[in-house]
């Protein structure tokens, strides 16, 4: 199940499977009902439960209202990129990491940056799996499968100091 919402970096479709979230992608989107690698989607339901949360809770960390997500959350990918996404959880609004120190923080060497920025491209639940807090060595933006202008935005919404 599926359905789309409205927010300051675009319209999101929110995804749902199994009572869990799977995925949160930025338009343009793939196929309607389909994701980039052909896989179903299920039908547009803007009315499940779940979906109605993941919105309303989205809505609230865009307005600064919400600072943690509660939603259950079932990425899909390999034990590797599970463990990154996992990692990133532990990244809190307003903090940025490294690539490298996300490597560290799972006891590898700065050599796993590059794994470690590949598993943050591959995160199917942006936003909530807060992919966008992670940040060169050198503290500048590098790539973000929404565009850096989404990375740029979501990272001054949670500059809450400055208000």
């Amino acid at each position: 199940m599926w359905t789309v919402m409205d927010s300051p970096v675009g319209e999101l479709r929110l995804v749902e499977h199994n009572g869990a979230i799977t995925a949160i992608e930025f338009s343009p989107f793939s196929a309607v009902g389909q994701s980039g690698d052909g896989r179903p989607r299920g039908d547009r339901a803007d009315d499940h439960p779940l979906l109605v949360e993941a919105a309303r809770q989205l809505r609230a960390y865009f307005d600064r209202d919400l600072k943690e997500f509660d939603l259950p959350l079932a990425p899909q990918g390999t034990a590797f990129q599970q463990r990154v996404w996992h990692e990133l959880l532990g990244v809190g609004w307003g903090e940025t990491a490294s690539y490298g120190e996300i490597a560290h923080r799972l006891g590898m060497t700065n050599a796993a940056s590059r794994a470690v920025g590949l598993a943050n491209g591959r995160n199917p639940i942006p936003i909530v799996i807060p992919c966008h807090r992670v940040i060169g060595a050198n503290g500048t933006l590098t790539g973000y499968a929404g565009g850096l202008p989404r990375k740029q935005l979501l990272l001054e919404l949670e500059q809450d100091a400055l208000f």
